[in-house]
This record gives structure tokens, sequence and C-alpha cells, in this order.
């Protein structure tokens, strides 16, 4: 927004100014170019309530053809090579990658965890707080996206790991936080994650890998092998479950031939009832 509008007076921006904004933005999620829309109108909203403009240009503006927000999740293979270069590489980063494919995590919320959110004996985390970035305010930790603190229970493999990264984080620099930069008790930078997984699809070959990719695997898989939406749901952390239901599931041929084994098994469990 900033860089299309943000040298003019808002009495001076129309329609136009708006929906080339949106316009920009095609092919992109739906849930991005909704928020995206959501900012700009609550921008303006608020200006024509204070008397700042007589007449409000985000009122009509029309969502560009997106990608409806389905996502393509992880297959089988490229789970199995993305998991075999993760496993051969550097711990920490290693870690990462199976920590958000594992969780379902946000990036920002396993950047966050400290050591003091994580219970080993219930091999539980407690996440409360997202690690963010702007080139305004730099790193700072800010609040969860649904505002609800929540306890998740994860892999006792992930624990296992986890405690290795405690004794060689020990040996180099004492950190509060869990994923921290290299010889340094400084968290994580937010925008690290991303980064890595650039290096990491590059080296296995599986194109268009980013954290949220894994966060979309770990729904979709999930779901699709029985789990309830609303138990998906708040380990995501979504604040409603009709979020998870249209960003991440979807129909593969697989998962169809799935649906229909289950209701001719169950057709005939109860004919023989």
């Amino acid at each position: 927004i900033l860089p299309a509008i943000g040298r003019m007076k808002m009495k001076d921006v129309r329609e136009p100014h708006l929906q080339r904004i949106l316009n920009d933005e095609k092919g992109r999620s739906f849930s991005h170019v909704s928020k995206l829309r959501m900012v700009i109108r609550s921008m303006f909203s608020r200006a024509l309530s204070a008397g700042i403009i007589n007449r409000d240009p985000s009122a009509n503006l029309i969502l560009p053809k997106t990608t409806k927000g389905t996502h393509r999740s992880l297959t089988e293979r490229e789970r199995a090579a993305v998991l075999a270069v993760a496993n051969s590489g550097a711990h920490k980063s290693g870690l990462l990658f199976k920590f958000l494919l594992y969780s379902g995590l946000r990036p920002g919320e396993v950047i966050a965890l400290q050591w003091k959110d994580i219970d080993f004996s219930a091999c539980t985390v407690t996440i409360s707080g997202n690690l963010c970035y702007t080139p305004q305010k730099g790193v700072y930790l800010d609040t969860l996206k649904s505002g609800k603190v929540r306890t998740i229970d994860v892999a006792p493999e992930i624990i296992g790991l986890l405690r290795e990264l405690r004794l060689e984080q020990s040996r180099e620099a004492i950190s509060p936080f869990v994923f921290t930069q290299s010889n340094s008790p400084e968290p994580m930078h937010p925008q690290s994650p991303a980064r890595y997984m650039q290096k990491l699809s590059a080296k296995c070959g599986v194109p268009d890998l980013h954290p949220h990719k894994l966060r979309h695997t770990f729904a979709s898989i999930a779901i699709t092998n029985g789990a309830d939406v609303a138990s998906v749901s708040e380990k995501l952390g979504h604040s409603d479950k009709a979020i998870t239901l249209r960003m991440y599931t979807h129909a593969d041929q697989e998962s169809i031939r799935r649906a229909s084994q289950i209701f001719r098994d169950a057709l005939k469990n109860s004919n023989q009832a």
C-alpha cells in the first residue's frame, strides 16, 4: 500500500488507485488479497469517520482473480526428498524444517518459542507469541493472530531433537529462545525460515518450497486421513474452523478414493450388523 499511495493525501486518493493495488496482487491467494482489501477499507473508513475525507474510495473495490485460497501440499515423494536433505544438513535448520512440518505452526510462532514454553516430559509446546519483522519496527515479538495462547503436543522425535539443540546451544550462547542466530543469543530473524526453505528447495529439487507450504501439508494430511477439522483448526491457531476448510482442504484422486472406500466400508458394516 505504502509504495502505491504513501506519498498521496488521503483526500486525493481515488478508487482506481486502490483497485490497481489489488489488481497487482492477481494470482496470489484469496486470503492474502482479501486481507489487503480489508486493511485498505479500514484505513479509509476511519478517515471518513474522522472527517479527513468526505467520500470513501474503497467502498466498491473488486477482488481480482486469485488462487481462491487452496494450496497444493507436498506429495509423498516431495516430502521424502525434502526430509532426506533436511536430515543431512545442519542440525538447527533440519529441526526447524521438521518442527514446521510436524506441528503446522506459523514460522513466526516457531522462532518465537522460548525454552520455558517446552514441557519435555509431557511432549507439549505452549504457543504464546509470534516473532515479526518490518523495516519500520525491526524485529519484535507480537501477540498471536488468534489472540489465544494454545498448547499443542509434539512428536517425541522432535522433543529428542530439542534436547540435543539445547545442549548444542549451551556450548555457544545461552538464550531464552529455542531458535537463535549463529553464535548469538538473539532469536532467529523472522525472514530466515523462508531463506532456509529457498536453499532447501534448490537442493532437493522441490519447487516453490516455503514455510507456509509445510503448514498446508500438515493440515491436508491430517484432514484427509480422518482428523476432525475442529482439532486441526485448534492446532493451527485459526480463529474459525471455516478458515481451515477454505484454505487447506483439497481433493486429490487419493483422497477421493479414500472417501469412497470409507463409505463402502461403513455401508458394509451396517448391513452386517
